[in-house]
């Protein structure tokens, strides 16, 4: 990828999302239609980490700028936010309400947070660890009327335009789009740094803006969740070469693999 460069400040809003942790082990509410949250361990949504990597190095590379992660949902996010911050973002913002499985509404409470903003990109991850739509970013874009690029690995700013790479069968796809654009970003060159003591402590003095949101209403809804079934348990065919006509035939007359 090769760019005219200006020299301008990056001025990039990350949105970012609340999950459960990828390794937690997740219980069903009561209530059957929601998950037991006692014990577990929130964070960002992976991707959406390496949306906010990918946004802190193309203000490293500029030299100056501002970046700026939002999130809707309740109080308990801003412990979401302030672990971006500690990456090194300069400022964050919550939007007060419901989250919501509903991509759609999700895209218009964000959307109208960010419609008189005039930053040049807008970033989030390629979709979401917990619900995985990867809905809501080119809903957004649309809803705005940006440009979006999505599945971004990689991408350059300059001359009023962005140049990203994506992957695709047997190959890389190069995207030029004219700013202001939105990028989902997944995993690539922006491995998620860590955040260093200096950038824990310096989190809690950076400002953090709470703002109700202007929810939009949602027409989707979980009905229930349910266990994935029990695994049937294994068995021993055999040792050695003398079991292998036994698991053809298991596999060809039980299993329907052959």
């Amino acid at each position: 990828m090769n760019l005219k460069r200006e020299h301008l400040a990056v001025n990039i809003i990350v949105c970012v999302k609340r999950v459960p942790d990828t390794e937690t082990r997740i219980r069903i509410g009561e209530d059957g239609t929601s998950i037991d949250s006692s014990g577990v361990k929130f964070i960002i949504s992976p991707y959406d980490e390496f949306a906010v990597e990918a946004a802190l190095r193309a203000k490293e590379s500029s030299g100056e700028g501002e970046v700026t992660v939002l999130t809707v949902g309740d109080a308990s996010a801003q412990e979401t936010l302030r672990a971006a911050l500690a990456m090194g973002a300069d400022k964050a913002v919550l939007l007060e309400g419901p989250s919501t499985m509903d991509g759609l509404a999700t895209a218009k409470t964000l959307a109208a947070e960010l419609s008189d903003s005039d930053a040049p990109l807008i970033m989030m991850g390629v979709k979401a660890a917990d619900d995985d739509q990867q809905q809501v970013g080119p809903m957004v874009g649309t809803l705005l009327g940006r440009a979006c690029v999505t599945g971004v690995t990689e991408f350059e700013l300059g001359d009023g335009k962005v140049l990203c790479q994506r992957e695709v069968e047997g190959g890389v796809e190069v995207v030029e789009a004219a700013l202001p654009a939105l990028l989902t970003i997944t995993k690539g060159v922006y491995e998620p740094r860590y955040a260093s003591l200096k950038g824990i402590m310096a989190a809690k003095r950076k400002p953090l803006e709470q703002k109700e949101a202007q929810v939009s209403e949602g027409r989707l809804s979980i009905s229930r969740y349910e266990y994935p079934p029990e695994r049937a348990a294994g068995k021993v065919v055999g040792e050695g070469s003398d079991a292998v006509p036994e698991l053809v035939r298991l596999l060809r007359e039980e299993a329907n693999a052959l």
